[in-house]
């Protein structure tokens, strides 16, 4: 849990919280040295709260608590960290904001499944939304709409850095989960940064992205070579995610086969949108698709 200054103007703080979906654990970011804004201040960990105040400079003070998305690796120490510094939490919104009216309908039903790690019950002090400027005498931090991985994610450029929450990781593909991920978002917000180029990506997991418009275009092929083996797959016959999963996935570690049915549901869902599969009845987790 120690403090690594990644540049001037930006530390690093490493969350204790490792797994198979977090590698080594959450990235808190740092900006500035008088007015600090804290970038994703990670899950409910005491002692995670204790090295993000170690971290502060001499003479400075957090103004600003900013979240990328509302998962419970990411949002959950924002308002217990908001209390011991006396600054505002700021988000796109709570963990359901921002859902398009498909995945909303969908979420209604109950018929979908979805809903891992959500910080249910997280709320920001104050709503941020595309295209707005934060500012400090230290800082200015744009304020980027990405949905995808999840509804009310967020992006973060300063200093032709962008803070891409799990949007774009190095060392691993998002989960894109329905009715709170959305695969047809994702790609777009993912072609988004690729068109923007910035000089680098701080994610929310895993080292920096150095190379971040040709990570882009990886996670690109990536998931369009996914939607090309599950459309291959179903010349075979109707299936399900988990069936389509199980084969496209054979080779994966088994503890992650969950994500990858998740996905996998979130790219039947996206080629239900787009007419190239259709759900032989309603829309569920369950549900057989076809071609």
């Amino acid at each position: 849990m120690t403090m690594v200054q990644l540049e001037k103007g930006l530390r690093q703080v490493l969350a204790p919280n490792p797994s198979p979906m977090t590698l080594h654990g959450t990235n808190t970011y740092l900006i500035g040295e008088r007015d600090i804004a804290v970038i994703d201040p990670g899950p409910a960990i005491p002692a995670h709260l204790d090295a993000i105040l170690a971290a502060i400079p001499q003479g400075g003070r957090i103004t600003h608590i900013l979240v990328t998305h509302s998962h419970l690796d990411h949002s959950p120490l924002a308002k217990t960290l908001s209390q011991h510094a006396q600054a505002p939490v700021l988000a796109a919104g709570p963990s359901d904001w921002g859902r398009s009216p498909l995945m909303q309908s969908l979420a209604e039903t109950g018929n979908l499944g979805g809903g891992e790690g959500v910080d249910t019950e997280f709320a920001p002090d104050i709503q941020i939304t595309e295209g707005r400027t934060l500012e400090s005498e230290d800082w200015q931090i744009g304020v980027l709409e990405t949905p995808g991985h999840m509804a009310n994610h967020l992006s973060f450029e300063w200093q032709g850095a962008v803070f891409s929450g799990d949007l774009v990781m190095d060392w691993s593909s998002s989960l894109v989960s329905p009715p709170d991920g959305d695969m047809t978002n994702f790609m777009a917000s993912v072609e988004r940064l690729e068109d923007m180029a910035p000089r680098i990506l701080y994610a929310g997991h895993g080292d920096p992205v150095t190379t971040p418009a040709a990570r882009c275009a990886e996670l690109i092929r990536h998931r369009r070579n996914r939607e090309a083996q599950i459309l291959d797959a179903l010349t075979q016959g109707p299936a399900t995610a988990k069936g389509l999963a199980k084969d496209i996935y054979a080779d994966l570690n088994p503890k992650l086969l969950p994500a990858a049915e998740r996905n996998t549901l979130a790219h039947l869902i996206d080629l239900v949108e787009r007419k190239l599969a259709r759900t032989q009845g309603a829309l569920s987790v369950d549900a057989n698709f076809s071609i």
